[in-house]
């Protein structure tokens, strides 16, 4: 199979050909990404099978549930279900006989022995959508995958595909944010094939249509560098966040302000102001995954400045977690020792209730274990939470969670905090003491509220009243 090595951006796709028929799609995996991806091509007007091996999560899917909080996804799921142009099955078979184009969106965990990624289920799903084409179909692999992954997924294509027809397998990766993801997926801001034929391609234009014609560029290159776009990219991200928390942590041994210096630096446009907020890091079920299957891929292949400068990375963003431990204890005095808690936010990130490697609850069972009374609560993920962390105590508002707290701690940067009153919470807590993990508050407004306000990467203090009657008490 001859793959095209080339790198070329298009703006301006060709035209699809008028009597080709329209293409069917079936998305195998309906976890995050697979059902993100299967009702928003159903939103572009394919006929879809989603296709998952569990029953319970297929006739939720079809009642417009989904196991996770991703806005807009419910109601697009219910609609096209109701149309027609979406279905769920657990007949893998069946759902790529009766499709053209079979999208692989399985998970691709840290594997539990190492920082590798797990790649049975790739493996295993590929090998079966293979096995089953009627006719000839493409596979259009969208996991996040180590670099090398394709080509070895092509030998078990050529291996467990019928000689009748004709197989091909691609790359396509995606770049979905969580809270993001519809809107991402419809309206992507590139697209990116790995390892097309013209063959291949010109069906992938046309299952891309709708964006390439408003103008998002498509980059056709080979296999490899199909998969190490998105690691690449998170890699990046997760490298920028943990920049700006080294440079907090010299902010504050310098009495300096990273926030303000975040700002001056971001105006440069080489730089831009995004990822640049000092604070807990970073989490969730992407960024550490990634940046460290990363590495171990990286040291494999011999390229040793990409595995020091990930394990960098890495160790800066879980460093972080205890910098904010640190902080609230220095905050109270020394300990936290019977100290009631209230955690604002449990998610990685607002807009979502993923609650994978979050940095909120790690930092809230560590001070649990330290003998402090912690109280929780997230606008999204507290049930999530509550699986994970039951011994922990979670409140169902931001009023239940601060009343009588001895101090707040912000750790997600939920609107609702961010734009919470300091005023009225101020009357509910037993002590106006506000740990910011996110940097996210209004720092001025939060003091002349009356509030001891401690942030990261700079400094740190009281309202200017109580700094005054301290200093007439010394």
């Amino acid at each position: 199979m001859k793959t095209k090595n080339a790198h070329h951006i298009h703006i301006a796709p060709p035209p699809a050909e008028e009597d080709a028929a329209p293409l069917r799609i079936s998305v195998i995996g309906t976890g995050y990404l697979g059902a993100t991806h299967a009702a928003a091509m159903a939103e572009l007007g394919f006929d879809v099978i989603g296709v998952d091996m569990d029953p319970s999560k297929i006739a939720a899917l079809e009642r417009g549930e989904v196991p996770f909080f991703e806005p807009g996804l419910p109601s697009l799921i219910s609609r096209h279900v109701a149309t027609g142009k979406l279905s769920f099955t657990t007949d893998l078979k069946a759902a790529v006989q009766a499709s053209d184009v079979h999208f692989i969106c399985v998970g691709t965990p840290q594997h539990p022995s190492s920082h590798a990624a797990d790649l049975r289920f790739v493996d295993t799903a590929t090998r079966a959508v293979a096995a089953s084409l009627g006719h000839d179909g493409l596979i259009v692999g969208k996991s996040t995958v180590p670099v090398g992954t394709a080509a070895r997924l092509r030998e078990i294509v050529s291996e467990a595909a019928p000689a009748a027809v004709h197989a091909e397998l691609v790359w396509n990766p995606e770049f979905l944010r969580e809270g993001m993801a519809v809107e991402d997926t419809l309206h992507p801001d590139r697209v990116v094939i790995g390892g097309a034929s013209p063959w291949a391609e010109e069906r992938l234009r046309r299952v891309y249509d709708a964006a390439l014609a408003s103008g998002v560029p498509l980059i056709s290159c080979d296999l490899p560098t199909a998969e190490l776009v998105k690691v690449s990219a998170n890699a990046f991200l997760a490298t920028k966040i943990s920049f700006i928390n080294a440079i907090a942590g010299l902010c504050e041994k310098a009495d300096a302000d990273v926030a303000v210096l975040a700002d001056a630096i971001g105006y440069d446009p080489r730089i831009g102001r995004r990822f640049l907020n000092a604070g807990l890091g970073f989490g969730g079920g992407c960024l550490p995954k990634d940046i460290r299957a990363l590495m171990h891929r990286a040291g494999e292949l011999g390229a040793y400045s990409a595995v020091k400068l990930m394990q960098q990375v890495d160790e800066i963003n879980m460093d972080q977690r205890q910098r904010v431990i640190d902080l609230t204890l220095r905050a109270l005095g020394g300990s936290v020792l019977n100290a009631r808690v209230a955690v604002l936010g449990a998610a990685f990130k607002p807009d979502t209730d993923d609650v994978r490697d979050s940095p909120a609850l790690n930092v809230a069972a560590a001070l649990h274990l330290r003998g402090a009374m912690v109280t929780v609560f997230d606008p999204a993920a507290g049930p999530t939470a509550g699986r994970l962390y039951p011994t922990l105590s979670y409140a169902d508002d931001l009023e239940s969670a601060v009343r009588s707290a001895d101090i707040v701690l912000v750790l997600t940067e939920w609107d609702e905090f961010r734009n919470a009153d300091p005023t009225r919470l101020g009357a509910l807590v037993e002590r106006r003491l506000v740990v910011d993990g996110r940097n996210c508050l209004p720092v001025e407004t939060w003091r002349d509220a009356g509030w001891e306000y401690w942030g990261l990467g700079h400094t740190s203090g009281a309202p200017r009243e109580l700094v005054a009657s301290r200093a007439r008490a010394a």
